[in-house]
């Protein structure tokens, strides 16, 4: 088994590296943001990202994932069939919604909660939308492949091209809000331009349509599963932005992008994870390996939870050559970050539940799932934010992705049963409540955080929480590195 982890963890690895990069790129976006737009501007900037993701998944319909089931169990057509049966499918489909987008610009703002005076910012979306769609299937191919290298290398292209435009046009040019835009749209090109290679050689000019009503199938249950995933992600601002202001939806923003860290680690997780559990599922051991990706994912979360919640405010406060990452403006906000941050970690731990769902093809049952963590969302953001503000937004959402996570577990189990390390992983989450509890109670003194983090991590030795196959193999690779 461990062996088998060890290829999870080389993968995660290559993800991680690649995903840390371009994380933190991107993020150098926040910095620019906070310090040359108003709040209120940046706030716009979120809403309209907002429901451009939303809109990605009319343009994708569940394809990608279906891509993955039938390409990776190989049960109808070849490889070259599988995937160039969807992306014709795309080519298609997102011709037609990005021309229609375009033609009607003016009217298509209210979609995007924006004034009509604002509609040439459909044109770009229009070009983002179309050229990320084609996109997806070349990347979903090179994970596929194991061929993360070289995703990693196109992604981390595609973060780079998009900062230094977006420097350009936000410094030097002026462009504002249209600049965000532009520079990701150049970006999205260029993208697409460096996966052709791959399209080419995936890609045979054929349709099987047995095969592509097979994956409609799959995918059709995944679309208003991914409408309700989507509206868990991104319900709070639009709603936001409806009951209060642009204002507090870029201080909420700006500071919910400040969950960077563990948003790095949940991404490469699944991006890593995906290939992994459906190349392994027919192994003997699957359900015990899986058993214990869960744990080792909680222990490695939860570390990074503690860090970022114990330094972060030091951090975004502490001036880098004169300059604090965020804006002063924005740092009313920064009690939301823990809230950001267990919503992360629930969001990982539905990744993980959701392998047996996907290994048993019981997709149609994602739906409650998923609807219990959106409507819940959307619910007490209606509920919440009136009364906290953008403090009422981060709660909703924390116990969206928590209900999803739960109710997940409750599905999977019914039709793929895991016995899950419950005794350790009680055994983790009480070590980090007393830890989280005592910094609180303690305030804000650095050596003091400093040194109950330690005491936690040893604790942790104390209490049983590593195995003793464990132990011995770090003292192993100890012993044989020194």
């Amino acid at each position: 088994m461990f062996q088998q982890l060890k290829r999870l963890l080389s993968d995660t690895a290559i993800y991680g590296v690649s995903t840390i990069i371009g994380r933190l790129l991107n993020f150098l976006l926040v910095p620019l943001y906070t310090h040359i737009l108003a709040p209120a501007e940046y706030g716009v900037v979120a809403t309209v990202y907002s429901f451009i993701a939303f809109y990605t998944i009319a343009y994708s319909y569940g394809l990608e994932s279906a891509y993955f089931r039938f390409a990776g169990m190989k049960e109808i057509g070849d490889e070259k069939e599988n995937f160039s049966t969807p992306f014709l499918s795309y080519i298609f489909t997102s011709t037609v919604l990005s021309v229609l987008l375009i033609i009607f610009a003016a009217p298509a703002t209210v979609l995007f909660q924006l004034d009509v005076s604002m509609s040439r910012i459909c044109y770009y979306v229009a070009g983002i939308l179309f050229f990320d769609t084609l996109a997806l299937l070349p990347f979903a191919a090179l994970r596929l492949h194991r061929n993360a290298k070289l995703f990693s290398a196109i992604k981390i292209v595609n973060i780079v091209l998009n900062l230094g435009l977006s420097i350009l046009t936000l410094v030097q040019w002026k462009w504002g809000i249209e600049g965000i835009l532009f520079s990701n749209l150049a970006a999205s090109v260029v993208t697409f331009v460096l996966l052709i290679p791959s399209v080419v050689k995936y890609f045979r000019f054929t349709f099987r349509r047995d095969l592509y009503t097979e994956m409609i199938k799959f995918a059709i249950p995944l679309i208003p599963v991914a409408l309700s995933g989507m509206a868990l992600q991104i319900a709070d601002r639009p709603i936001l932005k409806l009951l209060v202001d642009d204002r507090s939806v870029g201080i909420y923003q700006a500071n919910y992008r400040l969950g960077i860290f563990m948003a790095v680690i949940t991404a490469t997780f699944e991006y890593a994870w995906r290939p992994f559990f459906l190349s392994h599922a027919k192994d003997p051991n699957a359900k015990q390996m899986f058993s214990r990706v869960m744990t080792y994912y909680l222990f490695i979360t939860l570390t990074v939870f503690l860090l970022l919640v114990f330094f972060l405010d030091a951090i975004i406060k502490h001036k880098f050559y004169g300059v604090t990452i965020i804006s002063s403006e924005y740092w009313e906000g920064l009690s939301v970050v823990p809230f950001v941050l267990l919503g992360y970690i629930f969001s990982g731990i539905g990744t993980n539940l959701n392998a047996g769902i996907q290994i048993e093809k019981k997709t149609m049952y994602l739906l409650p799932t998923s609807l219990s963590g959106s409507v819940s969302n959307v619910a007490l953001n209606f509920i919440l934010v009136p009364i906290f503000g953008i403090m009422g937004a981060a709660y909703a959402t924390t116990i969206g992705y928590a209900m999803v996570a739960l109710t997940l577990y409750f599905v999977a189990q019914r039709f793929y049963y895991i016995e899950y390390e419950f005794t350790r992983i009680s055994k983790l989450v009480g070590s980090v409540i007393v830890a989280f509890v005592a910094a609180h109670v303690l305030g804000e003194n650095l050596g003091l955080r400093i040194i109950i983090f330690s005491v936690w991590l040893i604790s942790l030795f104390a209490i049983g929480f590593f195995t003793k196959a464990e132990l011995d193999r770090v003292r192993k690779v100890f012993v044989k590195k020194t």
